[in-house]
């Protein structure tokens, strides 16, 4: 919806617009006659600063395109102004710019700021993959511990895809192979696989994997 997606992106400056409409109207002839120019200003303003552009974000993200996914972010003002669902996910897509440009610390700060927020059905839906971003971040860092826990976390609370779902678990196989627990491993790598993935990395990473794992004892 093209429309709408207009709407979102000019909603403030539209706002204002009818705002200084209404404010003419008002001083031509009454409060009365001016009451819905007013009404539609307050509804726009106010749901900028309220909801934010996520839906533009969105676009951006599932098309790829992560510069115009970061400037519609960094034309979110006040953060601490969304409501908390929507807050939430906008920690996600931080978090998720600054891994795209490996900036992990601060990509560790926004996801953490994200699961901080609770509760709301949006940020349920982002719970399960910001802590497997904080699991891949934790290897980055060589925390095998701490990666491990947020991993099976992640898992608990619940992957949308069967991208993630087998990210998730071929993570928790390397793991198990560096402890040297080859049974479950091969018990990770099984739930891999079965979530038939077709994310060019992923597919390339069980042909790897797949190599080693057959020879393992267990």
């Amino acid at each position: 919806m093209k429309w709408l997606n207009l709407v979102i992106k000019y909603r403030l400056w539209l706002g204002i617009g009818f705002l200084g409409l209404a404010i003419f109207t008002h001083l031509q002839t009454s409060f009365w006659p001016s009451f819905v120019l007013y009404f539609i200003a307050v509804v726009l303003i106010v749901g900028h600063f309220l909801f934010g552009p996520m839906r533009l974000i969105q676009s951006y993200m599932e098309e790829g395109d992560m510069e115009g996914a970061k400037k519609v972010v960094d034309s979110i003002w006040f953060p601490g102004l969304l409501i908390k669902p929507v807050r939430s996910v906008y920690y996600t897509v931080k978090g998720n710019l600054a891994m795209v440009a490996q900036d992990f610390d601060n990509a560790e700060a926004m996801m953490k700021k994200s699961l901080s927020l609770g509760g709301g059905s949006l940020t349920k839906q982002a719970e399960g993959p910001n802590k497997l971003q904080l699991g891949m971040l934790s290897m980055q860092k060589g925390d095998v511990k701490q990666a491990e826990s947020y991993i099976r976390q992640a898992i608990r609370a619940g992957l949308p895809d069967n991208e993630n779902n087998a990210m998730a678990y071929l993570q928790l196989c390397s793991i198990m192979m560096n402890k040297r627990e080859f049974r479950a491993a091969k018990d990770y790598f099984r739930k891999a696989k079965s979530f038939k993935p077709s994310t060019p990395q992923i597919v390339d990473q069980i042909k790897q994997i797949e190599k080693y794992i057959t020879r393992m004892p267990g």
